[in-house]
């Protein structure tokens, strides 16, 4: 069975790797630069976005537009982890410009649990 794609955003590269390590079930691909994700996107065409809301050039919320308006990216899911929510508002079902958040840190269970939840059958 062909692993689902997942494409990690974060500016900060140590927490894009540790994701990839502790996430071996799922073909991850790390981009640390926000202004790369949409090329980056479209090569690797994920089936989910984990996607950081404060990085340097180009803010989280701004990206996610950004990637709806690409007609090739348009329906892929995203959901925001960030340090700008609690665990209380995360688990609370928030949502950020409609997009599901979870909350920085996340254990690697609650993570699995919300990619799952998310990704697309």
């Amino acid at each position: 069975m062909k692993k689902k794609r997942i494409l990690v955003v974060d500016d900060e590269a140590g927490f894009t790797h540790l994701l990839k390590l502790v996430l071996p079930i799922y073909e991850i691909r790390e981009e640390n630069n926000p202004m790369q994700v949409i090329a980056t996107a479209l090569d690797f065409k994920p089936d989910l976005i984990l996607l950081d809301i404060i990085m340097p050039e180009m803010d989280g919320g701004t990206l996610a537009a950004k990637i709806k308006e690409e007609p090739l990216l348009r329906f892929v899911p995203i959901v925001f982890l960030t340090a700008i929510v609690s665990s209380k508002e995360a688990d609370g079902r928030k949502t950020i410009d409609g997009h599901p958040c979870l909350a920085k840190p996340v254990t690697k269970d609650k993570l699995i649990e919300c990619i799952n939840q998310y990704l697309p059958d």
